[in-house]
């Protein structure tokens, strides 16, 4: 078994490591979203740059890879801490990804994709939150902060065993958000609906 969780921790950071962002940017010739709006190889970013549709792929492509790797263990019976593992591995794969200069997004699709295998419970509570946040604010940045610092909670009210790892994955994606923070303290944060101007 411990041998199947390493390898499965190996399988999730190489799965996560597969950017969508840049991926889906050279099938559809798109500009290089590391190097045009925010620098930021995610979703807000590519929706910035070139709009919803693309958007939505990069979304669903960084769901899956953690998703995927997160389903294949519970499939497997690995307990839930290591679960939660596995999918923090994901996740770092996402942020430091090894085919592209270990240079990756913030994670917070990837770490939605991983949660959703093993609760639609506390799954649903985040995207609540997120989805109010973002509402409210209009700042993705704000929504994911705000929802990784619930996550936890909501993690402890279903499933205690996974607080852990979640609270774990939670402070990694909140620390990789300290530019947006840093920005939203100085106004220079822009909101998740403006579209770049700056395509090429």
């Amino acid at each position: 078994m411990t041998l199947l969780i390493v390898l499965m921790i190996i399988v999730a950071y190489i799965l996560g490591s597969l950017s969508g962002a840049m991926i889906i940017s050279r099938i559809m010739h798109f500009p290089n979203p590391s190097e045009h709006g925010s620098h930021n190889p995610g979703a807000t970013n590519i929706l910035r740059l070139n709009g919803k549709l693309p958007a939505i792929f990069v979304l669903i492509f960084d769901m899956l890879k953690g998703a995927i790797p997160v389903y294949i263990a519970y499939r497997l019976d690995i307990t839930p801490f290591f679960l939660g593992i596995i999918g923090i591995s994901a996740c770092l794969g996402h942020i430091f990804p090894c085919f592209f200069r270990f240079r990756g997004g913030k994670g917070v699709a990837t770490a939605l994709g991983m949660m959703a295998p093993i609760g639609f419970d506390f799954t649903g509570c985040f995207i609540l939150t997120w989805l109010l946040t973002l509402l409210i604010t209009g700042y993705s940045s704000v929504a994911a902060v705000v929802g990784f610092l619930m996550a936890p909670f909501y993690v402890w009210l279903f499933k205690p065993e996974l607080t852990l790892p979640v609270a774990m994955l939670s402070c990694l994606i909140i620390v990789r958000h300290n530019n947006n923070i840093m920005r939203l303290f100085k106004g220079e944060e822009p909101k998740s609906y403006h579209r770049s101007k700056n395509k090429r």
